[in-house]
């Protein structure tokens, strides 16, 4: 596989090499002028393009001095909004008020003006023609509540264009990460037809419409100063553009791999790919994917730019079926964490699970003192919390070692299955606490018990711990969960999340590049978070 080549990058002013014309845009928003300069300078310093002045944000507002001040002191080039509240802003003013300013912004050297699509024409009327040249005019529409049909979309674009829109914008809601599809579709049409256009799909769902716009063409992005203050649900930060998602390098080339998960915010995965794709030049860009249904994510994100996946917690069963190919280990354990498109379209499925996670159990018990023969999981009680697809890729593994496996669930016909095909015993989750047969067991939870935000949750009382040599919880975050904590005060071993997430990824990420894993770059990330 071709590595990225830097020729032919452009440069802008204060920047470092940059692939993609693309900008990020900090929505400003403060109850006085003098706290929006403050933000426009810090804007500035986190690597923003350009501000969007929230006129609507402004406890008091006196509209000349105010937007004179605001234009001859911001570091950055200005676009003014002054979103009113039927249009999903705070202004709740005379609407002839409202068109007025924005009209005085343009006449005092704005470089952008945002007016609602719904008050363009009265806008129009307003300016008697008298429109600014170096004023940019973008013509905006916000839905808060899904995201159109495609034919619906460009019917859209058309009226905005035809309102007399030097760019067009949209915004839509996504009620499914599939709904984000149709709005790319219609950014890259735009972008055939020579219409700039900012599109974006609102919410967590929706949050790869605001990272892969350089990809796709869009004109801006909108990146906030600081996690939780957006001007509209689910935009980044800018650093997190900038510095999670290489936002500067992406390009109509880039590939998109990502972590397919719900909840899936929580996870690392994008900080460790997107970090070792950069220190190698590799031209792909790593997200986070809130998806309710596989099978039809995958139909839907066919094309050989969605390069490859990692699946997680509740999807990795689900996916199996979704793959034209499947390693024979991960057909055996019944689920699958890595999908990877090949050059033919085709979906080939793996499971690094249980490689990542096993290794590192074995080199816990193992010390400093390696095993002259076998494993030292041959001949172990080794019990496994949950029966999702990490639950049989733990005991899969455990068995392939010689353990004795247990699996333990909410409920018990599926820790049953589970048992009964790698030939084991099953309990349910509440049968545990009074499961003892010996001393020097093993226990692996690899259900979401104990993951943030309900860090105090455990699937296991205090008081069974003793009986085991060994406890690995699959959660990471937090590294040390109640079970780990109270395992380790019980006088266990403990094996952290971090270290199967870190031995999983390696394999996953050879899949997706071709190229050999940093192992030492991937242990050095994991160490700082």
């Amino acid at each position: 596989m071709e590595l990225v080549v830097d020729s032919g990058l452009k440069k802008m002013e204060g920047e470092t090499m940059r692939r993609n014309p693309t900008l990020i845009c900090a929505p400003i928003m403060a109850d006085s002028v003098d706290q929006m300069l403050i933000l426009m300078q810090k804007a500035k310093s986190s690597g923003a393009d350009l501000v969007e002045v929230r006129l609507d944000s402004l406890k008091s507002f006196n509209p000349r001095p105010d937007i004179d001040t605001i234009i001859r002191q911001s570091p950055l080039p200005t676009l003014f909004t002054y979103r009113p509240n039927w249009e999903g802003g705070q202004y709740a003013g005379d609407e002839m008020s409202r068109l007025e300013a924005l009209q005085l912004a343009m006449e005092l050297g704005a470089d952008y003006i945002d007016v609602e699509l719904k008050a363009i024409d009265e806008f129009n009327s307003v300016l008697h023609g008298n429109k600014s040249t170096k004023c940019k005019l973008i013509v905006s529409s916000h839905n808060y509540d899904n995201t159109p049909s495609a034919e619906d979309l460009g019917n859209l674009v058309a009226r905005i264009q035809a309102s007399g829109a030097d760019i067009v914008k949209f915004a839509t809601t996504a009620q499914d990460i599939t709904d984000v599809a149709r709005v790319f579709q219609i950014t890259v049409h735009s972008q055939v037809s020579g219409v700039p256009i900012i599109a974006m799909v609102m919410g967590e769902k929706g949050l790869m419409s605001r990272i892969l716009c350089p990809k796709f063409g869009g004109y801006l992005t909108f990146g906030t100063l600081e996690v939780g203050k957006v001007s509209a649900p689910g935009q980044p930060t800018i650093e997190n553009l900038l510095n999670l998602y290489n936002f500067r390098q992406l390009g109509p080339d880039t590939r998109i791999f990502g972590i397919i998960g719900k909840p899936v915010s929580h996870s690392k995965s994008p900080l460790l790919y997107n970090e070792a794709f950069r220190s190698v030049g590799f031209n792909g860009v790593y997200l986070h994917l809130l998806v309710d249904d596989v099978a039809n994510f995958f139909r839907t994100y066919a094309s050989l730019d969605f390069a490859g996946f990692s699946c997680t917690i509740p999807h990795k069963e689900a996916a199996l079926d979704c793959c034209d190919e499947v390693d024979p280990t991960a057909k055996s354990i019944g689920a699958v964490n890595c999908v990877v498109r090949r050059p033919d379209g085709k979906l080939f499925g793996c499971n690094t699970d249980y490689v990542g996670a096993i290794s590192a159990i074995e080199e816990a018990l193992q010390g400093s003192q390696p095993s002259i023969s076998g494993s030292p999981l041959a001949g172990k009680l080794f019990v496994v919390i949950g029966a999702g697809g990490a639950g049989k890729a733990l005991a899969y593994g455990a068995k392939e070692k010689g353990a004795r496996v247990v699996i333990a669930n909410r409920t018990y016909e599926r820790a049953r299955e589970i048992a009964d095909v790698v030939g084991g015993q099953a309990l349910s989750l509440a049968e545990l606490n009074d499961f003892h047969p010996e001393n020097g067991m093993i226990l692996a939870n690899t259900t979401s018990i104990g993951m943030q935000p309900r860090v105090d949750d455990t699937p296991i009382s205090k008081e069974v711990l003793k009986y085991y040599t060994l406890v690995f919880d699959a959660v990471y975050t937090p590294k040390i969960t109640r079970l780990l904590r109270e395992a380790q005060e019980s006088g266990a071993k403990i094996v952290t999340g971090v270290e199967m997430f870190i031995g999983q990824a390696y394999e996953q990420y050879e899949r997706f590049t071709g190229l050999p894993a940093p192992k030492e770059l991937f242990k050095n990330i994991m160490a700082t978070y």
